[in-house]
């Protein structure tokens, strides 16, 4: 019987568990399995915690309900009774000290007809002039590969880009727009202007399915996130979870590996990376794939909840928070007001609100470097100023997610690739998985992990 060891109990990696035994039951196939985890609980980035009749989700808060596979998933575990949705509300952009809602009708920010452009309130005349060529101009340089960032303002102009659309997509995707590539974002923006001539009527042909994605389009559970975590769990009562266990290092023996413990060493047939990117390059010390495993980059995001004793219908109607743009005196990056957004986060209807401080801020080196105490004040000065509330806080929580965000920039694609074709050859059997190489978000996480099991099946069938 064949060996398949897991490392890292994050959502890919449990998935990928999950996935393996539905396939390895309806094929007759036996396999020992085994999910090795750092820490004492399982979830990696999707973690929550419960304070004062408040749910926070110190990483990931919630999933986009319609990636492939997400609500499957759900329903395979006959879990939807615990199913939540968002509340449907204005996004805002804070600029100029005041907040400006992002226009009806816009996704990322990018206007999906000439109304919606026109009836933003962030942008000029003549800025909205200049984001009307995208009708006119031509694509004759641009591929998927190429630059989000460079490809929006060489076709809408660099007023909108920096006003609108930047401070929405650089808080999705955690990085310089003008080092991430459209393959690795919105790669259908090619489509559209190659197809419609226009970003713009790319976006007014598919409205209807954006505004129907729009409306409910995120789900969490009544529990909390770390909800989904403890279900599959249940549901692998064959899988050998060893939680609180670090692997040390991987190494090749004949056609199997040994994975390295700190008190013990197991023979695996299969091994399944799905940690970081760091972790990946201590555990397989190989000089050749050094050189491409070092082109991966990551991001840092401080986040902080804040919790009151503030009934929360003092925020302003239908909105769910902001994000910050230039001119602003607030120091935070973006703000979810996670108790107008999810319901379910608290428990009396108190206001509960959760600010971003990412790398990209001005000011990332000196908040990285404050005390919980320190960063509070800084939380409770920007909640002062976005919102006027004044109150005590009634429950605080930090959460710092130091090079722990995959950033996705121009060389990750060739280099993934490249990855991939030497491990095929130098380390059979041995897969990469999770968030640093295949996707962000926990559908892409959920979708990996069914396509890691399918290639394990077929390595031990």
């Amino acid at each position: 019987m064949k060996t398949v060891v897991v490392v890292g109990g994050g959502i890919t990696g449990l998935c990928t568990m999950h996935y393996l035994k539905n396939k390895m039951h309806e094929q007759n196939v036996e396999a020992r399995l085994i999910l090795i985890e750092k820490n004492a609980y399982l979830g990696g980035k999707i973690h929550s915690e419960y304070d004062k009749g408040f749910i926070m989700e110190t990483g990931a808060d919630s999933i986009v309900a319609r990636h492939p596979g997400v609500l499957e998933l759900v329903k395979e575990l006959n879990f939807e009774s615990e199913l939540v949705y968002n509340e449907t509300g204005i996004s805002y952009i804070h600029t100029n000290n005041e907040l400006h809602a992002i226009p009806a009708g816009s996704t990322f920010g990018i206007p999906m007809s000439v109304e919606s452009l026109m009836s933003s309130t962030l942008i000029s005349q003549e800025g909205k002039k200049r984001a009307l060529q995208d009708l006119e101009i031509p694509n004759t340089k641009f591929t998927k590969e190429s630059s989000i960032g460079t490809f929006l303002e060489y076709f809408l102009g660099e007023e909108i880009v920096r006003k609108q659309i930047a401070p929405v997509l650089a808080g999705v995707y955690s990085g310089d727009l003008y080092q991430l590539s459209l393959a690795s974002t919105l790669p259908y923006l090619v489509d559209y202007k190659n197809n419609y001539g226009s970003i713009i009527k790319g976006f007014e042909a598919h409205r209807e399915q954006f505004e129907k994605a729009a409306n409910k389009k995120f789900i969490s559970f009544r529990p909390g996130l770390s909800a989904l975590i403890n279900r599959l769990e249940e549901q692998l009562p064959e899988v050998e979870f060893m939680r609180k266990t670090v692997t040390k290092q991987i190494l090749k023996k004949g056609e199997q590996y040994e994975v390295v413990l700190e008190d013990e060493t197991i023979l695996a047939d299969i091994v399944v990376l799905a940690v970081p990117n760091e972790t990946v390059r201590h555990v397989i010390q190989d000089n050749s794939l050094e050189e491409q495993l070092k082109k991966f980059t990551t991001a840092s995001t401080l986040t902080m909840y804040v919790g009151f004793d503030v009934p929360d219908d003092i925020l302003p109607a239908d909105g769910t928070g902001f994000i910050v743009s230039h001119n602003s005196d607030l120091i935070c990056n973006a703000s979810t007001w996670t108790s107008r957004k999810w319901k379910h986060t608290s428990a009396e209807g108190n206001l509960l609100v959760r600010l971003f401080y990412k790398d990209i801020n001005p000011r990332y080196e000196e908040l990285a470097a404050m005390s919980d105490e320190e960063l509070t004040k800084v939380a409770l000065e920007d909640i002062r100023l976005s919102l006027g509330v004044e109150a005590d806080p009634t429950v605080i929580n930090v959460t710092k997610w130091i090079d722990q965000m995959p950033r996705y920039d121009l060389a990750h694609n060739e280099a993934l690739s490249k990855v991939i074709q030497q491990l095929a050859t130098d380390y059979p059997n041995v897969l990469l998985a999770g968030c640093a190489y295949f996707g962000v978000g926990i559908g892409a996480c959920i979708q990996n992990g069914k396509k890691t099991a399918e290639h394990i099946i077929s390595r031990i069938m």
